[in-house]
């Protein structure tokens, strides 16, 4: 059985366009967080998927209403989808974070991962256990730029401790494509906006 699994980063939101972390902070996507919205949207009606699936956080949700609303569709909210808690770092840039705290993430952003916040390695375990219910046909899923990043790490095999390195960038509305067929799960595109994906 195979199964396709397009992972959509949601749009983009005021602190996005700052590069401030955004993680349990839950704030809307911006005007060009919609436009990229519609974008998915379209690339969404020609994808034609079976499911749709969501982070809770708002920004997801609006993300993915346009396509919901387009394909007849309701989005499965799984809190399992939200993005990472930065702690200390919510609402920041890794600028403005104490010099020593700054290094220390930059060299291993899971062993020293901001402090308050969520450990990524448990972050990484309950959006795999979601990958891991997909079965069959094609399905959409709406999240977040570190959460995506881990689970790619995750399925790859590669370490999480390197995501920030391997994987430095997945822009607002970007597409990650996945097929997993006789047990074998494939990384077919990473960060491709959704107006350049081949449905």
């Amino acid at each position: 059985m195979r199964t396709t699994i397009v992972l959509a980063r949601h749009g983009r939101t005021a602190w996005h366009h700052g590069n401030r972390y955004t993680g349990s902070s839950d704030l809307p996507i911006d005007e060009v967080g919609q436009q990229q919205a519609l974008q998915l949207r379209d690339w969404a009606i020609g994808f034609a998927p079976d499911a749709l699936w969501s982070s809770p956080m708002v920004r997801a949700r609006q993300t993915v209403a346009p396509t919901a609303e387009a394909l007849g569709l309701e989005p499965t909210v799984d809190a399992r989808l939200r993005e990472v808690d930065f702690g200390s770092a919510e609402g920041k840039r890794l600028v403005e974070m104490p010099p020593a705290v700054a290094a220390a993430f930059e060299a291993d952003p899971v062993r020293d991962y901001f402090p308050g916040g969520e450990d990524p390695v448990e972050a990484a375990d309950r959006v795999a256990e979601v990958f891991a219910e997909f079965e069959g046909g094609k399905v959409l899923v709406v999240a977040h730029n570190t959460l995506i990043r881990l689970l790619v790490c995750r399925l790859l095999g590669l370490r999480l401790n390197d995501y920030r390195r391997l994987l430095p960038a997945l822009g607002p509305a970007a597409l990650v494509r996945f097929r997993r067929e006789n047990g074998t799960v494939g990384l077919e595109s990473y960060n491709v906006p959704a107006g350049l994906e081949t449905p």
